[in-house]
């Protein structure tokens, strides 16, 4: 019985004229093809999502360059691995004269201690290092180790390139079905839209699920023995049914998703807000997280220029409380297409982040006398709340020239209405007031 072997694992590159993708890696004058063309290799990590070619890749170097492969996983690997390659690797020189290249996948799974482990060898020369990764490099490996090594960044595979490893990986699980005659494949023009588009540019995913389709086409005999395999939109529709769109819920491609949501209702833009919001539904996002950060978003960037956005955020929220998905991811839909399009004001963030400056570089003062409560006789005796004014029983209920912060601090402005939305009358008031406030102590060292 033979062993099985995945289809992505078969159909891998043995040359890289075969490899598809990275094109702004490789090609005539691109950065590997350089290094490869020169003969001066250098440590790598390769930074990516899954399924886009970076262990082929790390392969198809160690085999262009003549060098030992040898890979890891940090995922079930570790120091003690690391040195049984080292060891692996000073042998093949000696008996073979051959470098070796190590591949670490998952590298950003090692600590920090496991990624100092191999630098000695790498600075030495014992082996070429290329690790990959789905992370970003800069928040999950070493500096030590970011420093020796070059970070090439893989982009997902464009729909036309998964045709090309759809039609590739189709004809070789055909010809598995005969070896007496030439097996011809027909993909309807919508079966292989609906695969590609499932892969969402993963192209591990893509094989994984033609092979499953695979195992139920339809196999023909003609009269001449030659076959031919029909594949259609229904025997895909089984195999990617409840498939999800490409999503790391805890990594990068988690992060700039927000990222480019937040700054859609920043920006404005209803269409592209919808656009991240249901993307991220779409692709397993938690909608209760959606939530929070919509409620986030109607504080730091519309803030008090429409006071409905952050109820309304609110009101979302409990709407999806009570009535989960799919119909609850409407109301998020909707509080999210309320915030692009309400007037903006970023002035109450600003404001808070100004505090917290302040009180982080002075410490905490005491809160003065005249604020303070004087519940007992004794705080009574000991001036506490003496001299407080009550806002009420003074004209406009504001007890102008009153001051209310401590009293080794000087007044501040840390609140700076915009022109934009309720602000605009907030600001007026904050002016008027301030008049006040001004007419007051002038009137007060006059007297």
């Amino acid at each position: 019985m033979s062993v099985y072997q995945p289809l992505s694992d078969r159909l891998r590159p043995q040359a890289l004229e075969e490899f598809v993708g990275q094109t702004h890696l490789l090609g005539e004058r691109r950065p590997l093809t350089r290094m490869l063309e020169s003969g001066r290799l250098h440590s790598i990590v390769f930074w990516g999502p899954p399924g886009v070619g970076k262990t082929t890749l790390a392969r198809l170097i160690a085999n262009y360059s003549d060098l030992q492969f040898i890979s890891l996983s940090a995922v079930l690997d570790g120091v003690k691995e690391v040195r049984a390659a080292v060891e692996q690797a000073k042998l093949h020189r000696e008996q073979f004269q051959q470098g070796t290249l190590l591949f670490v996948d998952e590298v950003h799974r090692f600590n920090k201690a496991q990624q100092d482990a191999f630098l000695p060898f790498v600075e030495d020369g014992t082996f070429v290092f290329i690790g990959a990764t789905t992370e970003n490099p800069s928040f999950e490996l070493n500096n030590a180790l970011l420093s020796r090594a070059k970070v090439y960044v893989l982009k997902v595979l464009e729909n036309d390139e998964l045709e090309q490893v759809l039609r590739r990986g189709a004809q070789l699980l055909a010809d598995d079905l005969s070896i007496e005659a030439s097996v011809n494949v027909e993909i309807e023009d919508r079966a292989s839209e609906l695969l590609v588009e499932a892969a969402d540019g993963d192209a591990r995913r893509l094989l994984n699920s033609l092979e499953q389709a695979m195992d139920s086409a339809e196999y023909e005999v003609k009269d001449d023995l030659s076959g031919l395999v029909k594949l259609t939109v229904e025997h895909c529709k089984d195999v990617l049914q409840g498939g999800v769109r490409r999503f790391d819920k805890g990594g990068e491609a988690f992060y700039d998703q927000i990222s480019a949501l937040h700054k859609s209702v920043r920006g404005s833009d209803p269409d592209a807000t919808l656009y991240w919001l249901v993307r991220m539904l779409d692709g397993g996002a938690d909608p209760r997280y959606l939530a929070r950060r919509l409620v986030r978003m109607a504080s730091e960037d519309i803030g008090n220029a429409d006071l409905k956005a952050l109820q309304i955020t609110i009101n979302a929220a409990e709407a999806y409380e009570r009535l989960g998905s799919p119909e609850g991811d409407l109301a998020l839909a909707q509080a999210a297409v309320y915030l692009a399009v309400a007037p903006k004001s970023n002035a109450a963030y600003m404001a808070y982040k100004a505090v917290l400056a302040d009180i982080k570089e002075h410490g905490s003062y005491e809160v003065p006398l005249h604020l303070r409560n004087a519940p007992t006789k004794l705080m009574a005796e000991l001036d506490y709340g003496k001299g407080y004014r009550y806002a009420h029983d003074e004209p406009e209920a504001f007890a102008a020239g009153e001051s209310y912060f401590p009293e080794e601090m000087d007044e501040r402005d840390y609140y700076q209405p915009v022109d934009r939305g309720l602000e605009i009358k907030i600001a007026a008031k904050m002016t008027h007031l301030r008049e006040l406030n001004q007419n007051a102590i002038h009137k007060r060292r006059k007297g």
